[in-house]
Parts: C-alpha cells; sequence; structure tokens
C-alpha cells in the first residue's frame, strides 16, 4: 500500500507540430498524473488508462517542455493479493513500470479500428438468419479493400462506408438502452479504507477530464465509484477533504447536470445486517450530505453489489423521500434465476418502489455488441416494459467509462439490427419505466441472495462491534434526550453523535460489515467500534450525571442504594447485579418504568426463588416457578417446560444446547461463502473437557458451566443461567476458536410444529418457510435474523434470542443459530 513519485519531464518535438500528443504510462500499479498541483488523470492497466492526453493538437503557442508527476501505488486494481484476488495480500510485493513514452496519437487509425470492431461483431454476434450480419461482413470486407494503411488518405472513403451503416435507422418498436456511465468502488474490501481515497481521487479526475471532452455526457456516481453515478457520500466527503481542487470541478459538473448524485445513503451498507435505525441513520446522513453539498436529494437507492435486501428497505426508501431502486447482484444467485428485470418491490408494510435490474446482470459494461445485444435478448420482462438499464465503465479505481466505450456507443445510438442507445441518466430511465409500469409484477417480501451466506457470521468480533455499537448510541440518544428534556442547561451531544454514527455507518459497508474483506480492513473496522464505546460510555455517563443529578448527590442516597436506568419502551422487572458494600457483586430483583430510572434501596422479594440441583447421574435441574430446565452433563437441555402450560420444549430423545462442527470448503468465495453440502458434514460435539458443574446455587439466580472441545484445538466455555421470574434461560458463551474451513452451530430441537419460522428484520420480523418444498425454499438453507428466531403454533412456541449474531436456520423443528 506504499506509493511513490516520479517527476516526469518532457520535451515534445517541434516536428510533431499539428499532431496529437499522449503521455503513456504503463504499470502494474494504480497511478496518478499530477500537473500544476492538480490531479488530472488516473492511471491503470486493468481500466484502459494507460496515457495522459497532452495536447490534441500541438501548436506552436503550446508549451513544448513541461512537468508532470505521477504518484504509484504499489498495489493492482484488485489490492495485492498473493496468487489470487482473494488471497491476503503480499507483504513482499513489488510494483513494475513497463513503460513511460510520449508518442503520437493516430486519431484517423482509431475511428477506423472501432468501426471494424463495431461491425466484426454485428457479424459475428447478429447471426445467419439476420441480413444485417451479412451487410456488417461485407462492409468490412470493402474497407479492408480500400484501405491502404501505408497511405492515409483512403482512410475516409473506408469511414464512409462503415458510416452508411451505422446511419441505417431502427424502428420505433426497438428496445431503448439507456446507458449511465458508472465507477463502483468499494470503500474498502481488497484494500484498506485510506487506499480508498486515492482510488475515489483516481477515478473521479478520470471521468470529470472525459465529461470535459464529451460535454453532451452524463454520469452517475455511485458508492461503487463508477464515475457517473455518485451515491456514496462517505466517498464525497474524502475527497472534498483531500482533494478540494477535483471536488469543486465535480461540483460544477453536478451544477449542469452531467455528474449526477444517486443512492441517497451514507455508504453502499449491506442490505440485511444494519439495524433499523442504522438503515434510516444511512439515509439521512446521505440525504443531508446531498442536499447540503448539492443542492438535491436522491430519488434513487442504488446499492448494486450487497449481498442481498432485506424486506423493510421499500418502507424505509418511502420514509427517506426515494421510490426508485436500482441493483443486480440477484444475478449472482447460485440456485433459482430471478424472473424479473423491471418489477415492483413490495415490503412488510406494503410500501412498494419501482425497481429495476439492468438487464446485462452487471454494472461494468464495456460497451460492446455483445453486451448490447444480451441486455434485449435477456430481459424477463419484454412486451411490459421497452427501456432498459446499462452501467458501463470499469468500477474499483479503474476509472470509468473510457473514450472508446463513449466512441462504440455513438457508432450503435441507432443502428439497424441493435437496439438504441442513448447516453441517459438514472432519472429518465426510471421516468419511462413510470410510464410503462402498469403492466409490471409485483414480488413481495425479501430479496434474497442464494449466494454469499457466510457473510451473515464471516469475522465475529464485527458482527459483535456492530450490535454493540447500535445498542449504545440508541441508549446515548434516549438518556440524553430524556436530560435535555429535563434539564435546559444541558447540550445534546449533537455532533459527537454525527461523528459516531459516520465511524459506524462506514463499517456497515457491504464488505466490512459481512467481512469479506481484508485483515487491515478488520483492524481499522475494530478500531472505530473501540472509539465508539470509549467515546459512548463518556456521552452516557454525562447524560446520566445530568439526569440524575440530584439522586447521585451523596446525601441523597443511602449506601444501599442503587441507580438503574431502562433505555427500552416497556417497564422491566430483572435480577441485576451491583456492587455490595464491601465491593462483591450482590444481586438485587428490581422494576425500572419504561424509558426510565429507579433508585432502588430494598430489593424485590421473588415470588418464587430459583431452586438448582444436582441428580444421581450428574444432570441438574434448575426451576424459577416460570420454566423448568433439565441439562445433562455435557450442557445439553434434555427438558425445558413452561410450567403454567405443562407443555415440554424440548422432545423426547433430543438434545437442545447441542453445539455442532461442520466442515466449511466452498467452491470459491471463502469469507463469503457458506454452501448446502456443508449440512451433510454435522458432527455433534461431544469432547467434554469440565462437566457440568453448579456456580450459582440458587435463590435470585442460578447458574451451572461446563466446558467443551471443539474440533482439533478450539475450546467452547458455557456458563447457562436461570433468574427468578425470568420466561428465559440464558446463555453465556466463550469460544477459543482455532480451527480453519469448519463452521460452529448450536441447535435447539423444539415440540413445536410449523410450516414457518418467524425472524426479527429491521423494526418488524419476517416468516420463512422450515420445509425445503422447492428450490426457492432450500437455497434459503442459512439465513439472516437479527436478535431473535421463533417457531410457534397456535397458543405455544420457543424463540431463540442473541446479542451479537445474524446467521440462523429453522428447518423442521429445529433452531440454529450459527457461531
Amino acid at each position: 500500500w506504499e506509493t511513490c513519485w516520479f517527476k516526469v519531464e518532457l520535451s515534445i518535438p517541434p516536428a510533431w507540430a499539428g499532431r496529437e500528443v499522449h503521455f503513456v504510462w504503463e504499470s502494474d500499479g494504480e497511478g496518478m498524473v499530477w500537473r500544476d498541483a492538480q490531479p488530472v488523470q488516473g492511471l491503470t492497466t486493468e481500466g484502459e488508462k494507460t496515457s495522459y492526453i497532452l495536447t490534441r493538437s500541438l501548436k506552436e503557442s503550446e508549451p513544448h517542455s513541461l512537468t508532470l508527476y505521477v504518484e504509484l501505488a504499489c498495489n493492482g486494481l484488485f489490492g495485492a493479493g498473493k496468487g489470487s484476488m482473494i488471497a491476503p495480500p503480499d507483504p513482499d510485493r513489488r510494483v513494475t513500470l513497463s513503460k513511460a513514452e510520449l508518442v503520437v496519437f493516430n486519431r484517423d487509425v482509431y475511428e477506423l479500428l472501432v468501426d471494424l470492431e463495431i461491425l466484426l461483431e454485428m457479424a459475428q454476434l447478429l447471426g445467419e438468419e439476420d441480413q444485417r450480419s451479412f451487410q456488417a461482413l461485407y462492409t468490412a470486407n470493402q474497407m479492408v479493400n480500400v484501405c491502404d494503411v501505408t497511405d492515409p488518405s483512403t482512410f475516409p472513403a473506408a469511414r464512409e462506408l462503415a458510416a452508411a451503416i451505422f446511419s441505417q435507422r431502427n424502428g420505433e418498436s426497438q428496445h431503448t438502452i439507456h446507458a449511465v456511465g458508472h465507477c463502483h468502488i468499494d470503500s474498502a474490501w481488497l484494500w484498506p479504507y485510506e487506499e480508498t481515497i486515492r482510488k475515489c481521487a483516481r477515478s473521479w479526475v478520470t471521468v470529470v477530464h472525459l465529461m470535459e471532452q464529451n460535454p453532451e455526457l452524463t454520469f452517475a456516481c455511485s458508492q461503487l465509484g463508477l464515475i457517473p453515478v455518485l451515491w456514496q457520500a462517505q466517498q464525497f466527503e474524502w475527497v472534498r477533504s483531500w482533494y478540494p481542487g477535483l471536488y469543486a470541478r465535480i461540483q460544477d459538473f453536478v451544477a449542469k447536470g452531467q455528474f449526477i448524485p444517486v443512492g441517497g445513503t451514507w455508504v453502499e451498507m449491506d442490505g440485511n445486517l444494519p439495524s433499523g435505525e442504522s438503515m434510516v441513520r444511512q439515509f439521512l446522513q446521505g440525504q443531508r450530505f446531498f442536499q447540503e453539498q448539492f443542492g438535491r436529494i436522491c430519488s434513487e437507492f442504488w446499492l448494486p453489489d450487497t449481498f442481498g435486501y432485506s424486506a423493510q428497505l421499500p418502507q424505509l426508501m418511502h420514509g427517506c423521500g426515494i421510490r426508485r431502486f436500482l441493483t443486480q447482484k440477484l444475478s449472482w444467485n447460485l440456485v433459482n434465476s430471478f424472473p424479473h428485470h423491471t418489477f415492483f418491490w413490495e415490503g412488510i408494510d406494503g410500501s412498494q418502489v419501482l425497481t429495476h435490474f439492468p438487464p446485462g446482470d452487471s454494472y461494468g459494461m464495456h460497451a460492446r455488441v455483445e453486451e448490447m445485444l444480451k441486455t434485449v435478448k435477456n430481459n424477463k420482462d419484454k412486451g411490459r416494459v421497452n427501456h432498459s438499464a446499462f452501467l458501463f465503465g470499469f468500477g474499483d479505481g479503474g476509472g470509468g467509462p473510457t473514450q472508446k466505450m463513449l466512441d462504440r456507443m455513438k457508432r450503435m445510438s441507432n443502428t439497424d439490427g441493435l437496439p438504441r442507445v442513448q447516453v441517459s441518466t438514472p432519472d429518465q430511465l426510471f421516468s419511462v419505466l413510470e410510464k410503462e409500469s402498469s403492466q409490471l409484477c409485483t414480488w413481495v417480501g425479501e430479496l434474497f441472495l442464494e449466494l454469499h451466506n457466510g457473510t451473515y457470521t464471516t469475522q465475529a468480533q464485527i458482527k459483535k462491534g456492530n450490535r454493540e455499537c447500535e445498542r449504545i448510541l440508541h441508549d446515548v440518544e434516549v438518556l440524553s434526550t430524556l436530560a435535555m428534556a429535563q434539564d435546559s442547561v444541558f447540550q445534546y451531544p449533537a455532533s459527537q453523535l454525527q461523528q459516531l454514527w459516520r465511524l459506524l455507518l462506514l463499517n456497515q459497508f457491504h464488505d466490512v460489515l459481512p467481512g469479506s474483506c481484508i485483515q487491515l480492513v478488520v483492524e481499522d473496522a475494530l478500531q472505530y467500534y473501540t472509539e465508539i464505546r470509549r467515546a459512548g460510555a463518556q456521552l452516557q455517563e454525562e447524560a446520566v450525571q445530568s439526569l440524575c443529578r440530584e439522586l447521585l448527590q451523596p446525601e441523597a442516597r443511602s449506601t444501599q442504594s442503587t441507580l438503574v436506568l431502562n433505555t427500552l419502551p416497556w417497564e422491566r422487572t430483572e435480577v441485576i447485579s451491583r456492587p455490595g458494600p464491601d465491593g462483591t457483586e450482590t444481586l438485587a430483583l428490581v422494576t425500572v418504568p419504561s424509558m426510565g430510572y429507579a433508585l432502588v434501596q430494598e430489593p424485590s422479594v421473588p415470588p418464587q426463588p430459583v431452586a438448582v440441583s444436582k441428580q444421581e447421574d450428574g444432570s441438574i435441574t434448575m426451576e424459577n416457578g416460570v420454566i423448568a430446565v433439565c441439562l445433562d452433563t455435557m450442557g445439553r437441555l434434555t427438558s425445558l417446560r413452561l410450567l403454567d402450560s405443562g407443555r415440554s420444549s424440548v422432545p423426547d430423545g433430543c438434545y437442545a444446547n447441542q453445539f455442532a462442527l461442520f466442515d466449511d470448503v466452498p467452491l470459491y468465495w471463502d469469507a463469503w461463502d457458506v454452501m448446502d453440502y456443508h449440512l451433510e458434514t454435522r458432527k455433534p460435539v461431544t469432547t467434554l473437557l469440565k462437566p457440568l458443574e453448579i456456580t450459582l446455587a440458587g435463590g435470585l439466580r442460578g447458574s451451572v458451566r461446563f466446558s467443551l472441545q471443539v474440533g482439533k484445538s478450539s475450546t467452547l466455555t458455557q456458563e447457562i443461567i436461570l433468574d427468578a421470574t425470568s420466561p428465559y434461560l440464558r446463555f453465556l458463551t466463550q469460544v477459543e476458536w482455532k480451527e480453519a474451513h469448519k463452521f460452529l452451530k448450536v441447535e435447539f430441537p423444539v415440540q413445536v410444529r410449523s410450516t414457518n419460522a418467524t425472524y426479527e428484520i429491521q423494526f418488524g420480523h419476517l416468516q420463512r418457510p422450515t420445509h425445503w418444498n422447492t428450490s426457492w425454499d432450500w437455497a434459503r438453507f442459512e439465513v439472516w435474523a437479527h436478535k431473535w428466531l421463533d417457531l410457534s403454533e397456535h397458543g405455544f412456541g420457543v424463540a431463540l434470542l442473541n446479542d451479537c449474531k445474524y446467521g440462523a436456520s429453522a428447518h423442521r423443528n429445529i433452531l440454529s443459530l450459527s457461531l
């Protein structure tokens, strides 16, 4: 990730007067040309950007001697993986500069070659049944005959032959392709956050330069960063801070309507795992930034590359002023082909958004004839709509569109035999789709990606950090709001909270929160979580000191009183641990009102204390008057009874809290995927290190503990806790994980029959089938949930809750949590 600088002194020969002169630079590292202390051109071989145009026609008045600087990074477009793209970065990687030249560019030859390329692709791809393929072939043949490569005066006649073909127009019914420049830049993935800042600059300066040469063009800049559609506010903020000159140029092109912000969120976040409040903040921070910086909010939600889309998103989009949605990721489905490219997507409350998947199934097209034909042929909504999107350009730092892509599309704009192609904007596309939408179908519920199911579990510390920090920021805001309402002197920490929220939102980027990123990114993310925890704890303490100032005065408190706060919107009665007079922890049963606090002096007495007893066979029973449980020596639940109902939750002969280890060897995407065949490798974890023993004998709390060996060298220790009056059992689990290509889960078979299980999602819940009747059902062998999943029948059910996990499944009667 190191960069080095080259000082390049150029002297253009006077004999090149009137010629087009380029500075050519070829390297296996990403680079950027600087001129007069400003970035002017990104350089990347993979993005077909290996030259900087010094002059279109050298004039005597132009400087013939000049100095450029080239910043060269020791990484390629897709990072620095050793041996493969998704391998860890090679610490010994070297960068090679293979060419640095001053050259004359022959524009006439270039134009002739583009003509021939389009004609030959038409001849090859339109098919023998289409007369246009033969017309293209014979025209190309005539051009070869007419053209003498040693005599440039023959080029115009050859080009006129091609122009005659390209000028033969389409009929009115031809499909129209809306071409939108695009440059998807991952905010972190195979490179760290800091490298993304340079990637944005390289790409966006290249796109701005291209717009200056092609003033008719419009571009959408999305977080992915292909430069046309800009939807990631965080990347704009980076460029604004690091490259103010470039940012000012971007603002000018936004004002002209060429550089188009789309997306509306702070980053292109994961579409499944962030909480409802986090998703709202993504839109709030993104839309606010676009309004402040560009005078407009985004009307399209643009999320082409995340790993599935929550059924709650349509409602959240509506609340944020967005009625249009674009993605293409479901084209990656491993099992089922999604049945639509243009449709209405309906969320859990009935909200609908007009949704479009570019039928070319890509957000990085190169404007080839083959891609245009695929866009038409592949469209699953022929007859319903006659327009579709075509996103073109190199992403991830590749600089977005190229001049050659634009020149190809000019030739194909309205040529018989090919679809119409027009450079367009997202608004123009969606406006015409809205007019054609009367016959569109509706898809209800989540857009589940049948791939990358492992991202719900990969990098456990990132998952835990996200959930904890979401809770911390919620609590700080609740307590600060209460403090402000009560104390006019208290200053609400708005700016500090915005800074912490933006850190959390950044870590929800769709390759960070899922864990599909390199170690450097993980280290950055964990550091950001640490900062949120530290600053959040301080803000929480300040709010409590203001809110409860009088209660916290020494004279207002007896030595036995404890201030207890409840930031949830319902009254809670729970057993808490509090410091005793001698410094030891003591337990107390307390009741605290909704969104409030209580000064606890004399703890409540439970109607029935917890009873814990050990049986002759080593098993242990615990009971609190609400539920009764029996655990065997390995910590497995053999019985879990709801006493009022008389029903047992664990089927006879089955074990709940059963840990199981699976092989995890996916086809390719190691950190991303878990394949369905992993289910065939299940091995129960049965190697006992420390048998079940009682750690608290009852009263307000009963608890037991045991340890297991997991796999070859990992250990698991779990404490199981039952509190007085509690309708649930708690499992505190500590795993020392040292396995490779293994997957640990915990299973709870329950005595409940239902064809659907219920999973918590953002501000709601979703039902998914517990059977595998169809390919759509079994493709969801591993799904995501937030804080709970539930299997219920009429009058009875069992829920499995967690504080830091997302991967889950419910097949038949077994609830499973992925650890």
